[in-house]
């Protein structure tokens, strides 16, 4: 994670139904950053969003808002949030492999449209 920039790295989700995909991004930052409390995401870019999920015997609230389906915002802290490019399920590795590392680009400040402009 670069944590300078629009984005602080990026997400590929398998698919897109939350309950299944969200365990194990929560797991995979929390093991490395410590525990997370909350994400936001656009409803509209998931199937079957809740208001909140446990992973590994911790409740995560889910906050809901639109007009942004190609990010995540991933909470630490009260303030300490980390904002994710998610890249679309079923996008081919090599637009996935590049729309990822330009997110995770330190002092990239690329909009998500134009990384996911292949997607």
């Amino acid at each position: 994670m670069s944590r300078e920039g629009v984005f602080d790295g990026a997400w590929w989700p398998r698919s897109k139904h939350l309950a299944v995909e969200l365990p194990d991004l929560i797991t995979a930052l929390g093991a490395h950053f410590g525990r997370i409390i909350r994400v936001g995401l656009d409803t509209t870019a998931w199937d079957g969003v809740p208001r909140s999920i446990v992973v590994n015997n911790l409740m995560i609230r889910i906050n809901w808002f639109t007009g942004s389906n190609a990010t995540i915002s991933v909470t630490r802290g009260f303030q300490d949030h980390f904002l994710l490019l998610v890249v679309p399920p079923g996008t081919d590795p090599a637009t996935a492999a590049s729309a990822m590392a330009g997110a995770a680009t330190t002092g990239n400040h690329t909009p998500a449209a134009e990384l996911l402009l292949a997607c």
